[in-house]
């Protein structure tokens, strides 16, 4: 089964434009995200103009802030104070990546903990492991949300993630370990990585690094999550971690990239402005 996140997405958009013009009557507005886009990079540009598609279809105000790559850190993090203390904004999102000269570490500890639709803040990836009401990021939100939605049973199951960062790795890892499955968390250079990968019942792959799961390391019937974006070196073109050609056949259920998970992240976002929005009016 090739499980594409673009249905999903598009159903649970729609819901929530529902849920959304309500808001104008209840609250006398609605949400209001704010994105920063840094330089001019085509793939942060796309991925900028989906947010701002995604949010006029869900009916949540869209405001994008471009500065040029030469932005300063210290006015970079200065803009994003100013944020922080406008009540008219719900939730601040900086598109990564950033130029060198400018600390992604400080930027994410910048953004008010409350209104960090990404999920990055260090508080916000504390309370995820400590199960206390926090915004979970968005990938690994949308991960288990197409999971569900394909029908796979996760209790019980041995997962295997190979990833470890704060941004999909970590908090996929503890998401999958609160529906109850068994957990490895790996990475690229695991010692005898293809025999760990061959025991996963779910595969999760976030590293980046174009076509490195090959068939000879998935078992037949693995559930198989490719969160990865990446240009293949000889052709171009968009492909994922994971060589769909040579593991689609053995897996059970399987994300194309792109339009598997990409498109779930995006949603999710939208719904954590509308979580952010509301826990503003004590909901």
């Amino acid at each position: 089964m090739i499980v594409s996140g673009k249905d999903l997405a598009a159903q649970l958009k729609a819901e929530m434009a529902l849920r959304v013009a309500s808001f104008p009557e209840k609250y006398g507005r609605v949400p209001h995200l704010v994105v920063i886009l840094v330089g001019d990079n085509p793939a942060s540009v796309s991925y900028v103009t989906g947010k701002a598609k995604a949010s006029e279809a869900v009916g949540i105000r869209n405001t994008t802030v471009r500065k040029s790559a030469d932005i300063s850190e210290e006015e970079l993090l200065g803009l994003i104070t100013d944020l922080n203390a406008d009540d008219s904004v719900d939730g601040i999102l900086v598109q990564l990546p950033l130029p060198e000269h400018i600390s992604e570490a400080k930027v994410i500890e910048t953004i008010a903990k409350e209104k960090d639709v990404d999920g990055f803040h260090p508080l916000n990836v504390a309370a995820l492991w400590q199960k206390q009401p926090c915004t979970v990021a968005c990938t690994p939100k949308g991960i288990i949300k197409l999971l569900k939605k394909a029908g796979v049973t996760i209790a019980g199951k041995r997962a295997v993630v190979i990833g470890r960062s704060n941004i999909v790795g970590l908090p996929v890892s503890k998401l999958l370990l609160d529906e109850n499955a068994t957990v490895t968390i790996a990475h690229s250079r695991t010692v005898d990585l293809a025999e760990v990968t061959r025991s996963a019942e779910i595969l999760v792959v976030a590293i980046g690094k174009p076509r490195f799961v090959t068939a000879d390391m998935v078992s037949d019937g693995t559930v198989v999550i490719d969160v990865g974006v990446n240009r293949d070196p000889k052709t171009g073109k968009l492909c994922g971690d994971v060589d769909f050609e040579s593991v689609a056949p053995k897996a059970s259920v399987i994300t194309p990239v792109p339009g598997g998970v990409g498109p779930m992240t995006i949603c999710c976002l939208m719904e954590n402005t509308i979580e952010c929005f509301l826990r503003r009016f004590g909901e």
